[in-house]
């Protein structure tokens, strides 16, 4: 019988799996936004808040893929 407060193995795999493909996708799509604030600035338009968020997307998706090592077994 699993300890009070610790998953068993399969929410343990389970949660694994989604934090390190959700941290994949955020980081591929803050990237993509990333350089999509960069064309808009040399092409003139406003990009600040844009590439802030996109910075901010990109940065989550670091945290989940490291954060996700902690279930894998």
């Amino acid at each position: 019988m699993p300890e009070i407060g610790s998953p068993d193995k399969n929410n343990r795999k389970r949660r694994w799996l989604l934090q390190a493909v959700g941290g994949l996708i955020l980081t591929g799509t803050g990237l993509s936004m990333a350089i999509d604030a960069g064309f808009r600035k040399w092409q003139g338009d406003p990009w600040v808040f844009y590439g802030t968020v996109a910075l901010i997307v990109f940065q989550s998706g670091l945290c989940l893929m490291a954060d996700s090592v902690r279930f894998r077994d």
